[in-house]
């Protein structure tokens, strides 16, 4: 079966998760945070090389505050918890995002998690926090004047190098839960030739079995990156 290199996940759907079952949406997303450790096995398991998930946007700072507070508190939380549980599982960790706006100590649990994994190789957790891909390609071309290109030197190759995923592949397999139809500012440029499967499914349902469902489909598809 042929496996994608790389595959990224839109997490949606913790709220209504937790509102289906008349619960605070914190509930829900406790539940997809823990929905995250059996994809990471799963994907792991797959064969999966690189696994890119968004966990929160540029956009998200727009929630209300308390809701924001309890989600970074919960980032944290796992964050730390995740340093043994990676490095049991041979998974190398990196964030994805912009670090102006992020508060001192998320970002400090985000490096910490990063160097206590940077030895590993078995697959490249990416986590999408404070993420936005217009943000991103802006910061890459501004970058590209920083570093004083000619306007003839600033290229695809050289605007990818400056992405927050340098030397990252391109996603192969875009996938998102709950329903929705819209690709929400992630990876645009990444994402440019990957194949979408969309599912109705809740992000805390979204298990192992649901993951092996989306690489089949994936493995049917022929992709021919504009070509005939």
């Amino acid at each position: 079966m042929s496996v994608p290199n790389h595959v990224a996940i839109i997490m949606d759907g913790n709220g209504r998760w937790a509102a289906q079952r008349g619960w605070p949406r914190i509930k829900g997303h406790k539940e997809g945070a823990r929905t995250v450790e059996d994809i990471l096995e799963a994907a792991a398991d797959a064969g999966i090389r690189h696994l890119s998930l968004y966990a929160f946007s540029t956009e998200n700072w727009k929630r209300p505050s308390l809701e924001v507070g309890a989600l970074m508190a919960l980032l944290r939380m796992n964050l730390r918890m995740f340093i043994p549980k990676l490095r049991a599982r041979g998974i190398r960790f990196h964030h994805v995002g912009a670090v102006e706006g992020l508060p001192t100590g998320v970002l400090k649990d985000l490096r910490a998690l990063e160097a206590a994994t940077a030895d590993l190789d078995r697959m490249t957790f990416h986590l999408a926090v404070n993420y936005g891909s217009r943000l991103e390609l802006a910061t890459a071309a501004r970058r590209c004047v920083e570093d004083g290109l000619a306007p003839e030197a600033i290229d695809e190759a050289a605007l990818a190098a400056r992405l927050w995923t340098a030397d990252v592949p391109d996603v192969d397999l875009l996938i998102r839960t709950s329903g929705e139809l819209r690709i929400s500012n992630f990876l645009l440029w990444q994402a440019a030739y990957a194949e979408f499967y969309l599912t109705e499914t809740l992000w805390p349902d979204f298990k192992g079995p649901r993951l092996r469902e989306a690489l089949d489909a994936y493995a049917q598809r022929e992709r021919r990156f504009g070509g005939l």
